[in-house]
């Protein structure tokens, strides 16, 4: 190596010495370096875990990181880690933002962005967006354009697949365009079919058809589904393969047709094809089986040209027949158990590969790719496995996460104090254990999910710890049909909360009274009343938006449906009957409104007028009821209001026609009332 180096007025060129380093390291590397542009600051299209995963490997690149946040997001982690966070889709639906490309485009230029990095869902297999990238001089990590709409359109990948020599499933060729084209193929191929979204996944637009009876109802909820989640209905159909295994392999190419494999993960554990765990590497798999998944998937990516990471996905029916499915053109979120068993940080080479470094320069040859132990990813979500797995909302009360070898947490909204969203995925924290082996992985995993306390909250850790202590999934092989055949894993066994032992014992002396010997007599507090701290951002969702959203039919319904026990917070009104004189005035209500908002967003109701409310604000407090409840209701905006109402007269003390009294309710209502608890007036007429 020949190092030059120019010397001037007081010390060295710097532009020298960038030329000598250039010179040097061309000396060591292929001319397909000589394409290499530095990285040195990242936007990530997307919120939440992977967003600051992304962040986290910039970091330790030396690359500085700019988030982007919805307004439902002003308070979330992702935008306190990155380094730059910049507010997207301002009066757009919370999803509408993170999918706004003219937004997210705007931000990368004002700020100086070298590239974006599109993390998973949103817009990560949008062609449109990654061309967008590319139009405005911002580089995209991830595949091409041209790729990302091959692979995007599942018609198109799967013909692809067919021209690279891949097996895959019989099905159509292109999207279908009626019902009856898919009775045509049920009666070429048998049932059972399985309607599938072409321009997307995640199990959204993807129905099994059994019978014939079935089809009409199938079709029409498969297109609904897919025009709601990816803008476009269009549908093609296979043949259902029953109860295979759903393994996919993990791929890595640069721009120089360089493609590695990286071996594959099982992801045969799902719920309404949704994954809920992934194992790597898969156990239990034949030798020469995973050479023929890892070999097809090399051939189809060189195939297509494919450049940075991606997944080719394969079912695997009982004979040990493998089918193509789909490329996903971007990280999974089950790449953190590939990274466990090769030591490779796919984030750092996606960054690297778009840089233009080689996967050669960057030490990524396939003879050097070796699986080593065992990887297991539990997704923990907000989901409540007693009802169906129905999304829970509201804040963390208390958390504590779980650590110690082996174990691996990634995570975006797993604090104390964290509002839970309706508004996105419920996925909590991302848990990875490994070991030497599948039952060793296991064990550290059923340890962690063990030391999680999460209160506030309902999760799915009890289902997962029934899966992860499961039998079957320890010591043979699972099937996609795993979850619905083993009804056991339902048996949950009920979380111990210490403080609901407090709460019990509160509740004995108040019912049973004191249980010392002798009563002393209690003194009055001596501590000043102080309004507790209310969080920033919107108050968590709350019985007032299915009210809102579904009307009176939908809102019974919720409370029908309802299996836990309904509270309704009665102190509002309370406050002008029997406590503290009936003095209570609007200006101290409003201080606490707030913190009822925040933290008491599952409440049926909060009951905050009666009769009494509009004697004493008038004639003892000169104040106007109306303003009140206007001024509450913006305050407490998520939980429903209540009035009790005397049914014959009202809030006066005579009998009022019955018109009157439904003006009245009509008015309430236009101000913000939204229960009314009738009982009947004591004056009736005799």
């Amino acid at each position: 190596m020949v190092l030059y180096l120019g010397v001037v007025r007081h010390g060295l060129g710097m532009l020298s010495i960038r030329r000598a380093y250039l010179l040097s390291r061309c000396a060591h590397t292929s001319p397909q370096s000589l394409d290499y542009r530095p990285i040195k600051k990242v936007l990530v299209a997307n919120r939440g875990e992977i967003a600051i995963r992304v962040f986290r490997a910039c970091t330790e690149l030396g690359i500085r990181t700019v988030a982007v946040y919805s307004e439902q997001d002003t308070g979330q982690m992702h935008r306190q880690k990155a380094d730059e966070a910049y507010l997207i889709g301002k009066g757009l639906p919370p999803v509408a933002a993170y999918l706004h490309i003219p937004d997210i485009i705007k931000v990368a230029k004002e700020n100086n962005v070298d590239a974006i990095h599109p993390g998973y869902g949103f817009l990560s297999e949008r062609s449109d967006f990654a061309q967008a990238c590319e139009d405005s001089g911002v580089r995209f990590i991830g595949p091409s354009p041209e790729v990302v709409h091959k692979m995007g359109d599942k018609v198109e990948a799967r013909a692809l697949a067919i021209k690279a020599g891949v097996p895959v499933v019989p099905g159509t060729d292109a999207p279908i365009s009626s019902q009856q084209e898919a009775q045509e193929f049920a009666k070429t191929y048998g049932f059972p079919i399985i309607f599938k979204a072409a321009y997307g996944g995640g199990g959204r637009g993807m129905r099994v058809v059994r019978e014939y009876e079935e089809l009409e109802e199938n079709y029409q909820r498969a297109y609904s589904e897919a025009l709601a989640a990816f803008g476009n209905g269009a549908l093609f159909v296979e043949k259902f393969i029953e109860k295979p295994r759903h393994i996919e392999v993990q791929i890595l190419g640069d721009k120089y047709g360089n493609v590695i494999h990286l071996y594959e993960r099982d992801c045969s554990i799902q719920r309404r094809h949704q994954k809920v765990v992934e194992v790597a590497p898969a156990a239990h798999l034949d030798p020469h089986l995973r050479d023929r998944l890892t070999s097809d998937s090399v051939k189809l990516a060189k195939q297509v040209g494919y450049e940075n990471a991606g997944t080719v996905e394969f079912l695997v029916d009982k004979h040990g027949k493998h089918y193509f499915i789909e490329v996903n053109s971007r990280l999974q979120v089950e790449h953190t158990v590939t990274e466990e068993i090769t030591d490779v940080d796919l984030v750092h080479a996606q960054i690297r590969v778009c840089e233009g470094q080689s996967l050669p320069e960057l030490g990524l040859r396939q003879d050097k790719i070796k699986i080593n132990g065992c990887a297991i990813q539990c997704r923990v979500t907000t989901e409540d496995p007693a009802r169906g797995f129905q999304p829970d909302t509201g804040r963390i009360e208390v958390f504590r996460s779980a650590e110690g070898m082996g174990i691996r947490l990634d995570s975006a909204s797993a604090f104390q104090g964290a509002v839970i969203s309706p508004h996105y995925d419920s996925l909590l924290v991302k848990v990875i254990s490994s070991g030497k082996d599948l039952p060793t992985a296991a064990s550290k995993m059923l340890r962690a999910l063990a030391e999680f306390r999460i209160r506030g909250v309902k999760t799915n850790i009890p289902f997962l710890q029934n899966v992860l202590g499961n039998n079957q999934f320890l010591h043979s092989t699972v099937d996609t049909q795993f979850i619905d055949e083993n009804q056991d894993l339902f048996n949950l066994k009920p979380t111990q909360n210490r403080a609901q032992k407090l709460l019990h014992y509160l509740g004995h002396v108040m019912v049973n009274g004191p249980t010392t010997p002798i009563p002393v007599k209690a003194k009055p507090s001596t501590t000043d009343p102080v309004i507790p701290p209310v969080p920033l951002g919107e108050p968590p969702a709350g019985f007032r938006e299915v009210l809102l959203k579904e009307g009176p039919e939908g809102f019974a319904r919720a409370v029908r449906q309802h299996q836990g026990l309904l509270l309704m917070d009665t102190t509002f009104r309370d406050a002008h009957q029997s406590l503290l004189a009936t003095r209570v005035r609007t200006h101290d209500l409003k201080k606490i409104a707030p913190y009822v908002a925040h933290n008491f967003s599952n409440l049926f109701s909060v009951e905050n007028w009666g009769g009494a409310t509009f004697d004493v604000a008038m004639r003892f407090l000169s104040e106007c009821p109306w303003r009140r409840l206007q001024q509450l209701r913006k305050l407490l905006p998520n939980v429903p209001f209540q009035m009790l109402l005397r049914g014959a007269n009202a809030v006066g003390y005579t009998n009022y026609p019955d018109n009157a009294v439904f003006k009245f309710c009509e008015v309430a209502k236009e101000n913000g009332m939204d229960i009314f608890r009738v009982f009947d007036s004591p004056k009736l007429p005799t």
